[in-house]
Formats: C-alpha cells, sequence, structure tokens
C-alpha cells in the first residue's frame, strides 16, 4: 500500500541518523504534553462557577466540556497528520502560541457563546500533544526511543488527572478566568524553552501530501476490524469517565459538603493512583491476555459506581470508587492501544489519531449526559447513568466473547 510509507516518522529515514534525546528535554517534552492536555480539563471542576458567572443553567454549562473535547476530535484527525509534513518543532511552536491566545480568549469570554468558541479552539491545538510524542521519537537515538517516548506520554496521564486539583487551586485564588490566564502564560514560557532546548528536525519523506495522508487516515476505520471493535470500548469507557469527573464537583461544591474548589481537585491524586496502578496493562495484552484484562476491567468499572454513588455519606466511599474507575478505564485504554497497534504496525501515527477520536466523542457526550442527569435527577441519577454505560460496555465485551472468536486478541 504505497500511502503507508508515505507517513513513517523521520528517524526511519536511513539518510538521516536519529539524534540523542537528553533526559532533560525529554521531561521538558513530558511537561509540554501534561500542561496541553490539561487544557481540555481545567473547565471540568469549574463548571458551577462558569455557569453562575455567565447566567446559564446547570444543565446547559455541560456543553462546555464538549465543545473542548470536539475541537480536539477534529484536531486529531485535521491536525495530527500534520507532523508527518511539516518540520515538527516549527509546528510544536505554532500550535503552542496559538495555544496561549486562545487560553486567553477563554479568560475573557463574555458569554457563552464565545466560551464555547474558545475552548473548541482550545481542544483543536491541544492535540500538540501527538506531535510532541512523535518529536520525541525523532530526536531520540534508537536504544532510548521506547523509554523517552514512555515518558513523554505518561505525563499525558498526569496532565488529565492534575488538571482538576491545578485549576481548583488557581481558581480558588483567582477564579475561574485566572486559570486560563495562568495556563496561557506557563504555554509561553513552554514555547520559549522548546524554542532553546530542542533542535530542528525535518519532516517525514512523504510524497502524496496531506490530503492523501489525511484519506489513509479514514480508511484505517473500513480496514482494520480491532480498530473499530477497540473503538467502541474507548467511546464507552471515556463517556463513563467524563459522567463522573464532569459531575462530580456539582455534589461536592453544594451543600452538605460544599467543598472548595482545591479539595475538590485533590480527588484528581485518587485517580492518579488507580491509573498508575494500571500501567501494566499493556504487558498482559502483549502475553495474550487482553481480552481477559479488557472484561474484568469492566466489570470493575460497572461495580466503581457502587462506593461512588455514597458521596453524601462517605468521601472515602467516594475516593474508593474514583480510584476503581480510574484503574479500570486506563486499564482498558492501555489494553486497546497494545491491541491496535499489533494489529498494525507500519500504521502507528495513524491509528492513533483514529483511535483517539472515540475517546472524545464518548467524552463529550458522557460531558453533557452527566451535567443533565444531575439536572433532572441529582446524583443518583448520574451514578445510574455512569453505572449503565459502564454495564454496556461489559455487555459488549461478553457478546464478542460468545459469538466472535476474532474479536478475542
Amino acid at each position: 500500500m504505497p500511502q503507508t510509507a508515505e507517513v513513517e516518522i523521520a528517524p526511519d529515514n536511513p539518510a538521516k541518523p536519529a539524534l540523542s534525546l537528553s533526559r532533560a528535554q525529554t521531561l521538558l517534552f513530558a511537561t509540554t504534553c501534561a500542561l496541553a492536555v490539561a487544557n481540555v480539563y481545567f473547565a471540568q471542576p469549574l463548571l458551577e462557577s462558569m455557569a453562575r458567572d455567565l447566567s446559564v443553567t446547570t444543565a446547559a454549562i455541560g456543553v462546555v466540556v464538549t465543545a473542548t473535547q470536539i475541537g480536539y476530535a477534529a484536531g486529531l484527525l485535521l491536525v495530527v497528520p500534520l507532523g508527518d509534513l511539516l518540520n515538527r518543532k516549527r509546528l510544536i511552536l505554532t500550535q503552542i502560541l496559538l495555544s496561549a491566545g486562545t487560553l486567553c480568549a477563554v479568560g475573557l469570554s463574555p458569554n457563552l457563546p464565545a466560551l464555547l468558541t474558545s475552548l473548541l479552539l482550545v481542544g483543536l491545538l491541544a492535540v500538540v500533544v501527538q506531535v510532541v510524542v512523535a518529536y520525541a521519537a525523532a530526536l531520540a537515538s534508537p536504544d532510548q526511543r521506547g523509554q523517552a517516548v514512555g515518558t513523554v506520554t505518561s505525563g499525558v496521564v498526569l496532565g488529565i488527572l492534575l488538571a482538576r486539583f491545578i485549576s481548583g487551586a488557581v481558581a480558588d485564588l483567582a477564579g475561574w478566568r485566572g486559570v486560563y490566564f495562568v495556563s496561557a502564560a506557563l504555554m509561553l514560557a513552554l514555547a520559549v524553552l522548546l524554542y532553546h532546548s530542542t533542535p530542528a528536525t525535518g519532516a517525514a519523506p512523504t510524497t502524496g501530501g496531506y490530503w492523501p495522508l489525511l484519506r489513509s487516515t479514514f480508511a484505517l476505520y473500513k480496514t482494520e476490524r480491532t480498530l473499530r471493535i477497540r473503538g467502541v470500548f474507548a467511546l464507552l469507557i471515556f463517556a463513563a469517565f467524563s459522567v463522573l469527573w464532569t459531575s462530580m464537583v456539582l455534589p461536592l461544591s453544594g451543600p452538605p459538603l460544599s467543598l472548595s474548589h482545591t479539595q475538590i481537585g485533590l480527588f484528581g491524586l485518587a485517580g492518579i493512583a488507580g491509573a498508575l496502578a494500571a500501567a501494566k496493562a499493556g504487558q498482559l495484552a502483549d502475553r495474550g491476555l487482553g481480552n481477559h484484562t479488557t472484561g474484568f476491567a469492566l466489570a470493575l468499572l460497572t461495580l466503581s459506581w457502587l462506593p461512588t454513588a455514597y458521596v453524601e455519606h462517605s468521601l472515602i466511599a467516594m475516593v474508593v470508587g474514583v480510584i476503581l474507575l480510574d484503574f479500570a478505564v486506563q486499564a482498558v485504554h492501555v489494553t486497546n492501544q497494545s491491541l491496535i497497534f499489533a494489529a498494525r504496525p507500519d500504521a502507528h501515527s495513524r491509528l492513533v489519531g483514529a483511535y483517539m477520536v472515540f475517546y472524545s466523542i464518548g467524552s463529550g457526550l458522557g460531558a453533557i449526559a452527566a451535567t443533565y442527569a444531575y439536572a433532572q435527577g441529582g446524583w443518583n441519577s448520574v451514578c445510574l447513568l455512569g453505572a449503565g454505560i459502564s454495564a454496556v460496555a461489559f455487555v459488549y465485551w461478553f457478546y464478542l466473547n460468545l459469538t466472535d472468536r476474532e474479536a478475542r486478541p
């Protein structure tokens, strides 16, 4: 298939040997990924403050999270492929500088339509994360590439989960708008550091141009069955993930708990413990246990909503539920990627973009459904919604195991 060779990353070009990536550069890339992906999640603990400030209803404010996820999904398909055509350093710096501008626009938004437009652009530019990972792979020598990429991508997990704590703490000091102004300043600082600390690398030697590359990405949905199956799992688990993390601020900030933004953000630390515990799920997939890992994690995901339902009676129960949910989601997510990459080793860049679209759709739909459910029936309705989505994912896994041997990798 001729387009396959056109999307290989530059370090595989024998005419240009790979450079060495220092530890400082690796940590800088990880930090860049953490902050860039955090921009997508800053809004979740701030929804009540945004709704109050902009005079919109609780049911309507969930679309804020959805707008960011829509932008992110579009960026995965439309922006990430540019990393195979353009100079990656220039592309990353451009995305970061534009991100700083859109973050300022979020902080200055006078109404909901302006906020939604700005956050959609924030999501579109946040896909710089995927370009940074490819950039790290391009700079690393062959014997350090796996470790470097692993370290950089770990920044993504930390960014997602720490975003809630950081945004809550800053919001308590400077309001929800201050969160985005601070992030804009940090993005500018990162741009300066990246400009002075990293060399430029050329794009991959593509010959077909942007549109053939884009068409080949869309073609993966038709040709790769593993991508479709694992994409459904991704959509459902991240919908459940978004249901929890979008709406949990509502019962925690209201009476009788009335926690501060900072206290609510601390639940993100519990989520980190769960996510890091699932880090070895990929190794289980490599040993042929990906199917069993998926089933166990989806059962755990469904059960995690039971302690979560008792948030108004026990914060410890809520912490347990958060840890279980984040463990289950991350275990399935890691397994999904391991199995998808194993199916097509020649198309990793396009596969991750195509796969993450399911993640964005699930996250966006979960955010809308969660705030609507809370407005209609309170926290119990949210937990029933999350448990229902999780149960659908488990039933889908069970159905595949009964009827489809090919879907049991």
